[in-house]
């Protein structure tokens, strides 16, 4: 089968590039870029208050539970100068000299304080050690406050940027889903006939919801996880530099883990789109073919064909756990490394003297908090990731250049700024014109050779041939489903690619073999939106249709709603409602695609009055297998193997005694 044919597998894709894809995305942020402003800033100071904790626990420590050691002179005829940690009272305070003097044996007085060893502490009563120590106990009271101050300001800001960054999301989220509709709505039906629905339908969906991850939960939460690495390595720097360069001896390991999972998690996370994708395109086909699998008893083919794709689905998911199930483990180890380091070279530097108590606790509270935002840029990065499986595939569609030009002005074409269009002085149709006209779907592979001919306004031209010969190729060209390969289509004289497609096709309208209906009212099937058709003209346009009958017998008349394809009414009756839906569009050009070939006698005969009452007055092309639908045409044209070989009316036709006649003579 030729690739570019029906069914295409989905692209494989080449390197990653993500700053490429982020530049894409940014202008879908732009509109937005005030509020992400606003949640940097928010996350910065978040960030600020999260580095400021650990430092005020540093600082209860040294300052006010265990002060540092002082130096004091142990033995006066020795003069030996050694180090004790001490308590220094203040003797100014009364309150304090009654301490001291009730203890003289405890304290050592020099000048205005005294001093008394820390392991003697223990020896004063509580009420005493209360009064001795009610400046430290003060100060770890106001410590505690700008501690709980800090975190009550943390967790506001931490609420106001998250519901910033879920509505900036939840926006752009829309916004994109809104672009990627309209370009697909935009795309030539060629585009649909090698992508599935499932697929599209992914793109629309799980595709989008995943770059909605990627603007909450990552593009704020990187920037807060990446200033809060840079301030705990400048804070831990400026506390002690010999231990925080001990520290960060485990970080060129962690970089090369990041970067080596990194790459092997995106080829997980591609596999896992494509697959998503492929379950949903399954899945729509057995639901659309649901009753050719039971009648042909496929039940447990397609069951086993749907498995082995579930399969490869969970494979490709266990790949990506797998990563990341070997990564988070590593950053772990070397996040306990990390404060195995801490706690010996920082102890050892306590017990030395070198460093305080406090900044020992800091120091540990910082390597936490250090490693934390590592595991968060970890998982963000497994966002990131997916988001970025998703930009490429979504890009794809947007990249897609399998679009009917508007070269014309295309007025008729609404904007997703929601203006209506205006009105059109282009006119009615007086003649159309096709002029050495060359198609075809695969290349070197022509379905229609040299087609020419011209329809008058009023004229009815039918165009029979055998299957396959190019009948309903002539019909998609006219309606710009397709371009011709060579030659032109030239309605009034003007080629139709000079024209827009929506107002070229508001001039229109099509009733197919098996015409498509929406889950909606019979109503809003017949007028498709058009709410400036009255009452009156309404109860018209379903008299003229022939719809009056069976929709009077309708649960909810007009108002009923009908299945998805209007599987719930008889393919008769969908046929009558898109005659309805044609007369409701009051074209200058109706175009038939063998409009009775599945009817019945007796539905045909009403059918058969509607299309007279259509097409009076009207410009008609009749494309008919049944030879008897085409025998009131003006003119009839004759295709075989996508070439024009006779032409004229039934008589002329049949008088000549050529491939017409043999095609009446086949059909009796």
């Amino acid at each position: 089968m030729h690739s570019d044919y029906g069914y295409s597998e989905e692209k494989q894709l080449g390197k990653p590039y993500d700053v490429k894809l982020l530049r894409r995305l940014y202008p879908y942020t732009k509109p937005y870029k005030l509020l992400f402003l606003c949640s940097i800033v928010l996350v910065v100071f978040i960030t600020l208050m999260d580095l400021s904790l650990p430092y005020v626990t540093k600082i209860a420590i040294d300052r006010y539970i265990v002060p540092g050691r002082e130096s004091i002179k142990k033995n006066k005829a020795v003069h030996a100068e050694v180090d004790v940690r001490v308590f220094k009272a203040d003797m100014t305070d009364p309150d304090i000299q009654r301490v001291v003097r009730k203890y003289p044996d405890l304290f050592k007085i020099q000048g205005a304080s005294a001093q008394i060893y820390f392991r003697n502490l223990v020896k004063l009563n509580k009420k005493d050690l209360a009064i001795l120590r009610k400046h430290d106990l003060s100060g770890v009271t106001w410590i505690t406050a700008l501690f709980l101050t800090l975190v009550i300001f943390s967790f506001v800001f931490d609420i106001v940027q998250v519901l910033i960054m879920e509505y900036a999301g939840q926006m752009v989220m829309h916004d994109l889903r809104l672009r990627l509709f309209d370009h697909i709505q935009s795309l030539s039906i060629s585009f649909f006939t090698h992508n599935p629905v499932g697929r599209l339908v992914t793109r629309v969906t799980n595709d989008i919801q995943n770059m909605y991850e990627l603007f909450t939960s990552v593009i704020a939460f990187v920037f807060k996880d990446l200033f809060l690495l840079v301030g705990i390595a400048g804070v831990l720097i400026s506390i002690n530099l010999k231990l925080a360069l001990a520290c960060f001896t485990v970080i060129p390991i962690v970089l090369y883990a990041s970067v080596h999972f990194s790459s092997q998690a995106r080829a997980a996370y591609r596999i896992l789109r494509i697959k998503i994708a492929e379950i949903n395109t399954r899945f729509s086909e057995t639901i659309g073919g649901i009753k050719v699998i039971q009648l042909f008893l496929k039940e447990t083919q397609n069951y086993l064909s749907f498995k082995k794709l579930n399969r490869e689905h969970y494979l490709a998911g266990m790949r990506q756990i797998h990563v990341f199930a070997i990564f988070m483990p590593v950053i772990e180890i070397l996040g306990a490394t990390a404060i195995a380091i801490v706690i010996f070279y920082g102890g050892g530097s306590v017990l030395a003297g070198t460093i305080s108590l406090g900044a020992l606790v800091a120091f540990l509270s910082y390597m936490k908090m250090f490693f934390r935002p590592i595991r968060d840029i970890a998982e963000k990065y497994n966002i990131l990731q997916n988001a970025m499986a998703s930009a490429e595939r979504i890009f794809l569609i947007l990249d897609s250049t399998e679009t009917i030009q508007h070269v014309g002005r295309d007025i008729d074409r609404p904007s997703l700024s929601g203006l209506k269009p205006s009105d059109t002085d282009w006119g009615s149709i007086s003649e159309i014109s096709l002029e050495n006209v060359f198609f075809e779907y695969i290349r070197n592979e022509p379905v229609l050779k040299n087609i020419s001919f011209r329809i008058k306004a009023g004229e009815t031209l039918a165009i029979v041939g055998p299957t396959g010969s190019g009948k309903t190729t002539i019909v998609n060209l006219i309606i710009r489903f397709y371009e011709p390969t060579e030659g032109r289509i030239l309605l009034n004289g003007v080629d139709i690619k000079k024209r827009g497609v929506r107002e070229l096709r508001s001039k229109m309208a099509l009733v197919m073999q098996d015409p498509f209906l929406f889950s909606e009212t019979v109503r809003e099937n017949i007028t498709l939106g058009r709410d400036n058709i009255s009452a009156a003209v309404f109860q018209q346009i379903l008299k003229d249709s022939n719809c009056q009958t069976f929709i009077d017998r309708l649960p909810d008349g007009v108002h009923t709603v009908l299945s998805e394809g209007g599987a719930s009414i008889s393919s008769g009756e969908r046929q009558l409602i898109s005659i309805a839906r044609a007369f409701a569009s009051h074209p200058d050009l109706i175009i038939l695609d063998e409009a009775t070939s599945y009817i019945d006698s007796e539905t045909e005969q009403k059918i058969q009055e509607a299309l007279a009452k259509l097409m009076a007055n009207r410009t008609s092309i009749i494309v008919a297998h049944r030879l008897s639908t085409a025998r009131e045409a003006d003119r009839i044209i004759v295709l075989n193997r996508g070439q024009i070989i006779e032409t004229g009316n039934h008589a002329e036709l049949m008088q000549i005694q050529g491939f017409y006649y043999r095609l009446n003579q086949l059909q009796g």
